[in-house]
């Protein structure tokens, strides 16, 4: 594996040569799901092909993952669906971004990320709504949940003059700044169960709140990458009702740079595993084949990609 120059995560990684079966694989936070998708595909590549070295890279997020995948810093990176509908489209935050995206290539989806707005039981927050004039950390440039909290407020009218205060904090320290009530909510699109969220109810006397309203209904009816959603009853403790939220889908993309061979085998992989890759975490219980292979993929298949669907049959 070739050795990582680590910058802030805020700054695109400088490409670095790499070996010719060499994967990295950007995903988010440590704390969160992003990271266990990446590190479970490169146990099953490590583990199941040859001559492959795969490791997964802790970084800000989304955003970050598909510059540095289009810039050819990593091989592979999880974005949310919404960031990589926006990238191809050129439309939303990337509307006036003088940057091409022609080269991105999509993979494969995951599993549908809620939206999540997590705040502190003595906040007084019930609602969305309720936001407004608090304490709030809106998330790190470069993170997915940034964007669609972006959006959100777009929707809602609303901007940093509207809070109290606003952090930008990631998803690392976001929990600690709830607890030390610096912030009295923060938002995340994560898959669950997440690690960060657990942790704010458990140790900030935190809670989950529903993400609703005519805003939000206009939202999910007029963007495909957007879907209702929920996180069940027992997902943690104190939800005794079903957490109702808004979410996209979490996606695998290359670039049309990295080799075909090298993408088959990673495709093959999971897919001839997809029953193991299930097990390796919670929130890839319910995968299915057939939305991985269609729903939240707004770039063009890659070619090593496309090649194993059509061995086995699944596309035309």
């Amino acid at each position: 594996m070739r050795p990582l120059r680590l910058f802030s995560i805020l700054l695109p990684l400088l490409a670095l040569p790499a070996q010719a079966d060499d994967i990295l694989i950007g995903t988010g936070s440590k704390s969160g799901v992003y990271f266990e998708v990446g590190r479970s595909i490169c146990r099953l590549l490590n583990r199941n092909a040859e001559n492959v070295s795969c490791e997964p890279l802790e970084t800000a997020g989304s955003v970050f993952n598909l510059a540095n995948v289009e810039g050819g810093a990593l091989e592979v990176g999880i974005v949310q669906s919404d960031v990589q509908h926006h990238a191809v489209n050129r439309s939303g935050p990337y509307q006036f971004v003088d940057i091409p995206h022609d080269n991105l290539r999509a993979l494969f989806s995951l599993y549908v990320e809620p939206f999540n707005l997590v705040v502190r039981r003595d906040a007084g927050i019930s609602s969305l709504n309720d936001l407004k004039g608090r304490r709030i950390n809106l998330g790190n440039s470069g993170s997915g949940h940034r964007q669609t909290m972006e959006v959100v407020m777009q929707a809602k009218g609303w901007g940093p003059d509207d809070f109290q205060l606003t952090t930008e904090l990631p998803a690392s320290q976001q929990t600690m700044s709830l607890c030390h009530n610096r912030v009295q909510a923060m938002v995340y699109t994560a898959g669950h169960p997440n690690r960060s969220v657990a942790h704010a109810i458990k140790l900030c006397d935190a809670m989950l709140v529903d993400v609703s309203g005519t805003e939000i209904d206009r939202l999910v009816s007029e963007h495909p990458f957007y879907r209702y959603t929920s996180i069940p009853v027992g997902t943690y403790p104190g939800i005794e009702k079903p957490i109702k939220t808004f979410g996209t889908l979490a996606t695998v993309v290359s670039s049309s740079d990295i080799d075909d061979a090298l993408v088959y085998t990673l495709v093959k992989t999971i897919f001839d595993n997809l029953d193991r890759f299930k097990r390796m975490h919670r929130s890839f219980h319910d995968l299915d084949r057939e939305t991985m292979i269609s729903k939240g993929l707004a770039a063009p298949l890659h070619p090593g990609a496309e090649r194993y669907y059509r061995e086995k049959g699944w596309i035309d």
